[in-house]
């Protein structure tokens, strides 16, 4: 399970028809930024990777989420018997990292 940013969204007219009505969305995963000064987590930051996540959960392009990978992408009720890797499962209101709340803007 990751934090991830919704960065884009995915049209394809030509896939497996178990995943027709299903929206897609491009995440990309986030890591913990430091604050050099301090070496204390401060902010989340870009990992450059763009994943394509199926929504669960019904959010939009630049809201944070949360994401999971693999078997676990196919235990939600949405996804059972989907041929998926990567769903979003929940928005994110808040962050703490090492008992630090985390910037959330991007």
């Amino acid at each position: 399970m990751f934090l991830a940013k919704v960065t884009g969204h995915v049209v394809a007219t030509q896939k497996d028809k178990t995943l027709n009505g299903q929206k897609l969305f491009v995440v990309e995963p986030l890591n913990v930024k430091y604050d050099q000064s301090t070496n204390q987590p401060a902010s989340l930051g870009h990992t450059n990777r763009a994943i394509v996540a199926i929504d669960a959960v019904g959010c939009g392009e630049g809201q944070l989420v949360l994401v999971v990978q693999g078997s676990s992408a196919r235990m939600t009720e949405q996804t059972k018997n989907l041929p998926a890797d990567a769903v979003i499962v929940g928005i994110v209101d808040s962050a703490q990292y090492a008992g630090k709340s985390l910037d959330l803007q991007q």
